[in-house]
């Protein structure tokens, strides 16, 4: 008969959930695993992004194109019943903050803000901090109860299980890239022309755990220093984060002569930026799986990184690791990136290298043969079971 995994992908937001869902459908053939049909449950504009595949039925009902009180409501009063009726014998949660009681079911953790020591703090009495209180605890409830985890990092499958305890069975299964970053190839060689701008790169939006102002800060003290460097913040930012960055860049550069902010942009420009890079940098303190770290590793411009959280763990020796909350110490490791030609190329060359084993065959292929691992032992009965028809 074969298995029939269904996938709650009703929650997913942010454009890495979205990535992964499309890339897991798309990279592999769950058939090869004894899985007959796939449904997945989304909104409109995710069911639209997501590719037609002969085994998948796409189902997109009204409650989650409403608010999200009543996609919480639909999730947990009107899911299990409908995967149910569609016979399925495994829910896949991909959001670990999932309130659907469906068993059996694997749940994956995306999330790692609540979780990573200190990081709470940064965000002060707001309510910014109270939704984050209150996902760790939805979170854990959510993997707790689940017959299985996935796991991005080691490091966040090791810090998680030390708040909520010991997870019986999880896979580790990062994320992959988008083959368009393994096209881009940054040559840019300032070192043939000393008069040009070294260019300088972050992508993100502008958060407490991005730490923007301190890589503004480091940008200021190479100038001063009588290197020729620009930074382009690329991604915007808003809130307290956004005021700590204005006014870095407002003592740094007052003039607006070498420092840039753009608002965000769509995904299918990063790899423009990453082309007209010279250096890339990743100062963030707190991540689950640092999918622009995995992007700029593939485009093979060299990086200096943040020593925090799993980066270490992805980048390895491709770059030169920093402190993200000190200024000097980006400065330092940009300085030495700078300097060195010859270990610019060898990081830039090694994190391309290592950038490889991150693709979407590769996760869809462990996604679906650790789904299929979670079947029951004798076949799910079905009630009411509704026809291939009800594709949306």
């Amino acid at each position: 008969m074969g298995l029939v995994i269904g996938i709650d992908a009703s929650r997913n937001r942010s454009g890495g959930a979205t990535a992964h869902l499309v890339g897991i459908l798309d990279g592999a053939d769950p058939t090869e695993y004894g899985i007959r049909e796939v449904h997945v449950w989304a909104y409109r504009s995710l069911i639209d992004a997501v590719p037609d595949q002969p085994w998948l039925i796409k189902h997109n009902p009204s409650g989650l194109e409403k608010s999200l009180f009543h996609q919480i409501w639909w999730q947990y009063r009107h899911l299990p019943a409908e995967a149910g009726e569609y016979g399925c014998d495994v829910m896949f949660n991909t959001d670990a903050g999932s309130v659907c009681p469906f068993k059996p079911s694997v749940t994956m953790s995306q999330d790692m803000l609540s979780y990573e020591p200190g990081e709470i703090k940064r965000f002060g009495l707001s309510k910014a901090r109270l939704r984050l209180w209150l996902l760790r605890h939805i979170q854990a409830r959510s993997l707790r109860a689940a017959g299985g985890a996935i796991f991005l990092t080691n490091y966040a499958a090791r810090t998680i299980q030390r708040i909520i305890g010991p997870i019986k069975r999880y896979a580790v299964i990062p994320h992959g890239v988008d083959d368009e970053f393994r096209q881009t190839v940054s040559t840019s060689d300032w070192s043939a022309d000393p008069g040009r701008k070294i260019r300088l790169l972050y992508v993100s939006n502008a958060s407490m755990y991005k730490h923007q102002w301190h890589v503004v800060t480091a940008t200021g003290q190479l100038r001063r220093k009588g290197y020729n460097a620009s930074l382009l913040l690329v991604g915007g930012g808003k809130g307290r984060a956004q005021q700590l960055l204005n006014q870095a860049i407002s003592t740094t550069d007052p003039n607006g002569e070498f420092i840039e902010q753009t608002s965000y942009v769509e995904h299918s420009e990063i790899p423009q930026f990453l082309a007209n890079a010279d250096i890339f940098l990743f100062a963030s303190s707190c991540e689950n799986m640092p999918i622009t770290l995995l992007e700029a590793m593939a485009s093979g411009v060299p990086i200096v990184c943040s020593d925090r959280g799993p980066m270490p763990e992805v980048l390895e020796n491709g770059g030169i690791y920093f402190d993200p909350e000190n200024p000097d110490s980006i400065g330092d490791a940009m300085e030495k990136i700078i300097t060195d030609k010859k270990l610019r190329i060898t990081v830039a060359h090694r994190a391309k290298e290592l950038s490889e084993q991150y693709s979407w065959s590769r996760c869809a292929d462990e996604t679906w043969r650790f789904l299929s691992e979670f079947a029951p032992t004798s076949p799910k009965p079905t009630k009411n079971r509704k026809p291939v028809t009800a594709k949306v």
